[in-house]
């Protein structure tokens, strides 16, 4: 009997997260944002393919302080999240010329990747022992950490960043208080967490991604054997039930709550299983669409590429 190849528990968590990544940019119409059919004047499709590309050696090096962290060699808080994050936007800023491609999806899948080699190391991989994951890797950061995910934005240089009452990215001083007041990176999440999905899904354990977006994933998949349409209408379920948090810094949050409901109307008359929701869709793609991206829902992108990160690790396989 010949015996299974093993498998490198951290190459497998970039191979994983990479395709999350690629199937995330790739669905369409996935409205008021770039997808394979439609582009930004400055930033498009083939951008996000090549920030995908740099992104797997990251995630890899991601994973592989994960599985240390499993063997005992080093501590959750020797995992270096924030030099992660950083590290990551600074190579795929190398990779492509289209600007802020993937911050979000960065700060969301990194944790993901460290708690995946974790649980990947010891034990049968299952979506609850990578949510216990993520939340010792999340409670464990520094204040580091936190300087380096502060210096990672600032480099990526993201639209719609706005001002923060406490501790704003901006502001030079905000790094030396965080290290002279030991502000982790958690901690700082904590305080934008009430204005920043991201930011809440990392003091939240990832409620949206593992509450909402993946079982209605799943379940989507399930009923039309169709990666495309599972994932448009998971980044509508996750529209719909929370208001896009980047909307809401550009143009109010009035808006966004007025484009979640748009979205729950469009899902409600079948989305992509009908012509009457596909119809509909398709308009919704065309009105978020502005020269100063005012209405891209880019929050809830980055949220259906956690989704799909969770689905991929769990053996989703298009």
């Amino acid at each position: 009997m010949t015996k299974e190849p093993q498998v490198d528990a951290a190459e497998h968590v970039a191979e994983c997260l990479q395709l999350a990544v690629l199937l995330e940019v790739s669905a369409y119409p996935k409205p008021g944002n770039v997808h394979r059919t439609a582009d930004f004047e400055e930033t498009r499709y083939e951008h996000f393919v090549a920030s995908a590309v740099a992104l797997a050696p990251c995630f890899r090096e991601a994973a592989q302080q994960g599985v240390l962290v499993a063997k005992g060699v080093i501590s959750p808080d020797e995992i270096g999240t924030g030099k992660l994050i950083k590290d990551t936007v600074e190579h795929v800023k190398r990779w492509q010329r289209g600007g802020n491609t993937v911050l979000g999806t960065i700060m969301l899948l990194m944790p993901i990747a460290s708690a995946a080699g974790i649980a990947l190391t010891k034990n049968p991989f299952s979506a609850s022992r990578l949510r216990k994951h993520i939340k010792r890797v999340v409670a464990a950061t520094t204040p580091m950490d936190a300087v380096s995910v502060y210096e990672a934005i600032l480099a990526a240089k993201p639209g719609g960043l706005g001002k923060a009452p406490k501790l704003d990215a901006t502001d030079a001083s905000s790094k030396q208080k965080i290290l002279e007041d030991k502000i982790s990176l958690w901690d700082v999440f904590k305080i934008s967490s009430s204005w920043d999905s991201i930011s809440s899904e990392w003091v939240n354990n990832y409620s949206i991604t593992f509450d909402v977006g993946y079982p209605y994933f799943l379940e989507t998949l399930e009923k039309t054997r169709d990666v495309n349409k599972a994932t448009v209408h998971t980044f509508l379920k996750i529209l719909s039930e929370i208001p896009d948090t980047l909307i809401a810094r550009k143009s109010g949050v009035v808006k966004a709550e007025e484009i979640s409901r748009q979205a729950r109307q469009i899902l409600q008359a079948g989305a992509l299983t009908t012509r009457k929701g596909k119809e509909q869709l398709l308009l919704f793609d065309e009105r978020l669409r502005d020269s100063k991206h005012r209405l891209n829902p880019g929050t809830t992108a980055d949220l259906t590429a956690a989704v799909l990160a969770v689905a991929t690790l769990n053996g989703y396989k298009p």
